[in-house]
């Protein structure tokens, strides 16, 4: 095998590290998804069962309010609102961390676009030498300029 042989085996191997890497993470992504969508969804659970207790004992109340006795109505009211209110904090707790929560496989999706930018030739980020990794240089504000962005 001469030595183009041996570019060509190289680059192929470092091609199938580089996709091995990116399957783990998108391993590991996938995995912390399922994750937070089985709490969600004990979550949901959770909340369900917490409305439906609530509207059980509301219920409860209710049929009792014919039947006369001095503390019953109060204990059954608190423990209904008590009910409602951990159901409707667990579904608003809910609905914020599903607005929150950062969109599946987004780091995955960041590490292959900065691949597709560095195969491309585009430059990554800057080194701490002042240039980019082509080795162009970069302008930098003088040191008395304020940064772009940063509060005075």
């Amino acid at each position: 095998m001469g030595p183009l042989g041996r570019a060509f085996s190289d680059l192929a191997a470092q091609l199938a590290a580089l996709a091995g890497t990116r399957l783990e993470l998108f391993g590991l992504e996938a995995r912390d998804a399922g994750d937070r969508l089985l709490c969600r969804l004990a979550t949901l659970l959770a909340a369900a069962v917490f409305l439906l207790l609530a509207l059980l004992v509301a219920t409860l109340a209710l049929a009792l309010l014919f039947w006369p006795t001095e503390y019953r109505y109060l204990a059954l009211g608190l423990l209904a609102l008590l009910y409602a209110a951990l159901g409707a904090g667990l579904a608003a707790w809910l609905v914020h961390r599903l607005k929150r929560d950062p969109d599946p496989f987004s780091v995955t999706a960041e590490v292959l676009r900065e691949d597709a930018r560095a195969l491309a030739g585009a430059p990554d980020r800057p080194d701490d030498d002042g240039g980019d990794p082509a080795g162009r240089a970069v302008a930098r504000p003088a040191p008395d300029e304020p940064i772009p962005g940063d509060a005075p």
